[in-house]
């Protein structure tokens, strides 16, 4: 896995009924409206963005990130809400949306907002007959097939799967599992992160 390769700034906020943002007929009477916005800035990548909000690939990735976190967060606890997730790419190597899923799973944990489970997600391919996870900017140009997987790893249930180009079935399960398993080793770290962060927390508070 990439230690360093990605770096996205995760921000999330839990709107009151009365701050629902922009008109009131957007507001669910059975659930809270998941509402995620994604931007890199302009020098994340080699090449300087003259739109680095706002265009085409922001919005299918704000898109990916909602459908995401409406399967994982319990929104019929909070009904006529909104919950707001803001994800800003400032160093991107590949790997671009797991990593914004992985980041804002640490958000909307720290926010306290109910989830079934945490996200954890990542990129896999097929690159010179071998199935590879966590793949990096160069093997990503490399053209080969690509997916990326979002999974709730306590079920293993799917919250997304997209791939961007066709592969063949007898490498599909090879390249699924790949990823599969880094989702995996990602969540054991995230819950080892998240239960030093309670334990630390509960003895500043002095519980």
């Amino acid at each position: 896995m990439k230690p360093y390769g990605f770096l996205a700034v995760p921000r999330c906020d839990s709107a009151l009924p009365a701050k629902i943002r922009g008109s009131r007929a957007r507001a669910l009477p059975d659930r809270a409206l998941v509402n995620c916005q994604y931007s890199s800035a302009t020098f994340s990548t080699g090449e300087r963005k003259r739109r680095p909000h706002g265009d085409r690939k922001s919005c299918e990735m704000g898109l990916q990130l909602r459908q995401t976190f409406e399967a994982a967060i319990l929104t019929q606890l909070h009904p006529r809400s909104q919950i707001d997730i803001y994800v800003q790419v400032l160093q991107a190597d590949g790997g671009t949306y797991a990593a914004c899923v992985n980041a804002a799973t640490l958000a909307v944990l720290d926010a306290g907002i109910p989830m079934r489970d945490f996200v954890c997600a990542c990129s896999a391919g097929f690159v010179d007959g071998t199935a590879l996870a966590d793949l990096s900017h160069v093997e990503e140009a490399a053209g080969g097939p690509q997916l990326a997987l979002a999974l709730l790893p306590a079920s293993g249930q799917i919250a997304l799967l997209e791939m961007d180009a066709r592969l063949h079935e007898d490498h599909l399960e090879r390249v699924l599992e790949a990823a599969a398993q880094a989702a995996r080793d990602v969540h054991t770290l995230l819950d080892l992160v998240v239960r030093q962060h309670v334990r630390e927390a509960s003895i500043l508070l002095g519980d």
